[in-house]
């Protein structure tokens, strides 16, 4: 009741104030292990802040008694002393699901540390958190009225209490006051008016000013843009340049760290089909990226380029370019391509996606419908050209996969990992201080990425929720025999 309580007052300051490495996917989700306990998380990020992050964990054993979670700072001051946990509550329906409420008091590169405790002893495991307002609300106008009808009503009834104390504060029982009185009383109240309405306009300025700077923080926030051109014949040159002013001064490009080993993961995507798709890695020069692009047929290309600052919060640059025909590079290393047919709507419980050397990626998608705001996993089996289970599955970029999720209109994009929506980058700083979890995977997380088998099993898992129902595709990337290969899958969602 306390924390409902709190919800409402929080959401009529908000009101009363005149009121991001996904693009339109703000919540989080992620897999991994807290110790001996395997858990999924999803967090709801709240679309104003200050405000209420819903917080839902699955575990995957029925063996955990208590889960336990805390907001924190991601990184620097505050990110090694949380304040007393929440309990989650247990479902009654599902022994295996908790939930719970966080308030998250600011904007920026936060985590939510999340303590498991059962049959197998207590482990915990941190999830980034970007948190940012998306949105200011509006208040009202039944609560406006009734705020202003209450401020009217205190500001006359504190003249009036003046007036009436300088009148008739000393009089003896019975006494009537005195012309003087009343003159002096008259003149009490007129400066007690003044007063009054010098506080109303102070305080509606400070009022007007505070929500100046909420709306810029919300502006802040917004994708930044990826500003391209076309240089020395196939060189595509990216600046960045946010929505705010500050932003170019608060984020820096020379200050960004590596995700993956690249310090920006540039995806090509043709409009308006997505028959094309383009996976690169630029290189950066001063404040500004360059990438040689490979042979590209001429074409609209909508843009995100995937970067992590230096406090851990992921930024996705949008933008669209207009190429010619590019005769370029042949692509080495971690970059990639794809090209196949437009999006088209696909039912069935199974889809399956050809890849260049014969194999195939099958999504087992089942037999419910995919509706918006639910979270999920997307498992997916990587076949050889005879149908067996892929024995040449290796790591790319660290992982068993990566995949991207793209809406028809290109306002919903999401670089998701077998961990979840979380990048690398921001992982190796939330699990920096000896928290025990499959983030970390023992040691330093860069490291450990590198250490991972060079054989992997045939299937490669994403943590994911639709955020609107719409169309989707599905690019699923994945390297064998030291060749990526992409799977592609179209997706309805209610």
């Amino acid at each position: 009741m306390r924390r409902r309580t709190c919800g409402i007052i929080a959401g009529v300051l908000l009101a009363a104030l005149s009121l991001s490495a996904h693009v339109g996917s703000p919540d989080v989700f992620f897999a991994g292990d807290a110790g001996p306990y395997h858990l999924f998380v999803t967090v709801r990020v709240p679309q104003v802040i200050p405000g209420i992050a819903e917080i839902e964990v699955r575990s995957a054993s029925n063996d955990v008694e208590k889960i336990e979670i805390v907001p924190m700072r991601l990184s620097g001051a505050g990110s090694d002393f949380p304040p007393t946990p929440d309990v989650a509550e247990r479902s009654k329906q599902d022994s295996q699901f908790f939930t719970g409420s966080l308030w998250l008091m600011e904007s920026g590169a936060l985590k939510v540390r999340v303590s498991a405790e059962g049959s197998k002893g207590k482990g915990e495991l941190a999830v980034p958190v970007p948190a940012f307002a998306q949105r200011t609300l509006p208040m009202e106008r039944s609560l406006s009225g009734l705020l202003g009808f209450l401020m009217l009503f205190l500001a006359v009834g504190l003249v009036f209490i003046a007036g009436a104390a300088a009148r008739e504060a000393n009089l003896e029982p019975g006494e009537t006051p005195s012309y003087a009185k009343k003159r002096r009383a008259r003149v009490v109240m007129a400066i007690t008016a003044v007063i009054v309405a010098g506080i109303l306009y102070l305080g509606k300025a400070w009022w007007g000013a505070e929500a100046s700077n909420y709306k810029r923080g919300v502006s802040f926030f917004k994708p930044p843009e990826a500003e391209t051109k076309l240089a020395d014949g196939n060189r595509l040159v990216i600046r960045a340049k946010g929505q705010d002013p500050e932003w170019s001064k608060r984020v820096s490009m020379e200050e960004v760290i590596p995700d993956h080993n690249h310090l920006m993961h540039l995806f090509l995507i043709s409009t308006p089909g997505m028959e094309r798709m383009w996976h690169l890695h630029p290189e950066r020069e001063g404040s500004k990226f360059l990438e040689d692009l490979p042979d590209m047929p001429a074409g609209r290309y909508e843009v995100f380029a995937d970067i992590v600052d230096k406090a851990g919060f992921p930024w996705t640059l949008v933008g669209q370019v207009d190429l010619p025909e590019i005769h370029g590079n042949q692509m080495v290393g971690d970059d990639s391509s794809w090209t196949g047919e437009a999006l088209t709507a696909q039912s069935g419980e199974v889809s399956v996606a050809p890849l260049r050397d014969g194999g195939r990626i099958v999504w087992e998608k089942g037999s419910e419908p995919l509706v918006a705001n639910t979270a999920m996993i997307f498992k997916f089996k990587v076949e050889d050209k005879d149908g067996n289970p892929a024995k040449d599955m290796e790591p790319y970029m660290g992982m068993a996969g990566h995949a991207e999720f793209v809406s028809a209109d290109m306002s919903v994009f999401a670089h998701i990992h077998p961990a979840g929506t979380a990048s690398m980058a921001a992982l190796e700083l939330a699990n920096s201080d000896g928290v025990e979890g499959s983030a970390r995977m023992g040691g330093s997380l860069a490291g450990s990425m590198m250490m991972m088998p060079t054989a992997l099993e045939p299937q490669v898992s994403f943590p994911y929720g639709f955020p609107k129902a719409g169309e989707y595709r599905i690019f699923v990337q994945v390297k064998r025999g030291g060749q990526v290969e992409t799977g592609v899958f179209d997706a309805h969602v209610q």
